[in-house]
């Protein structure tokens, strides 16, 4: 599964400012809301579900919180990487500044989970990650996620 397939340039957001997890996520389901159509508190209750169940901040300054819509017809993905870091109760206790939230579908079972292990496993680069901590261009990052996908590929 390739990281093109769930994230458009348009869902990249270079510059977010938030000042908390909360905050933050609200930014995102905002921004997921224009992409999808759907209901912004509806994106916010379930991402906000799932983080209650336990952090989805990774380590590393990264967090990939997630969740599954009855409503949404397929996989998306939107990538924030944040001005100031903030708290995300994280494995690691560092806070979070790179964030991807994935969304999608309730019977997106395995699909889901290999979306979530791909993302994982682009952002375990640390040449990768240096190189988003270090642009605010939408469209950098976006090259940058894709340009990982072919090296990956190859």
């Amino acid at each position: 599964m390739a990281l093109a397939d769930l994230l458009h340039q348009d869902a990249i957001i270079p510059a977010l400012r938030a000042n908390s997890k909360k905050q933050l996520l609200q930014e995102l389901a905002a921004k997921a809301s224009k992409l999808t159509g759907l209901p912004e508190r509806e994106i916010f209750d379930v991402v906000l579900q799932r983080e209650r169940l336990g952090s989805t901040g990774v380590g590393n300054g990264i967090a990939i919180p997630h969740g599954k819509l009855t409503s949404i017809k397929s996989i998306i993905g939107i990538f924030a990487r944040l001005e100031v870091p903030v708290d995300f109760e994280a494995l690691d206790d560092q806070p979070v500044d790179l964030v991807f939230l994935l969304l999608a579908p309730e019977g997106a079972g395995a699909d889901h989970l290999k979306a979530l292990s791909r993302i994982a496993r682009v952002l375990r680069d640390q040449d990768l990650v240096a190189k988003l901590r270090a642009t605010e261009s939408a469209s950098a990052i976006y090259a940058f996620l894709n340009e990982e996908q072919a090296s990956n590929a190859a």
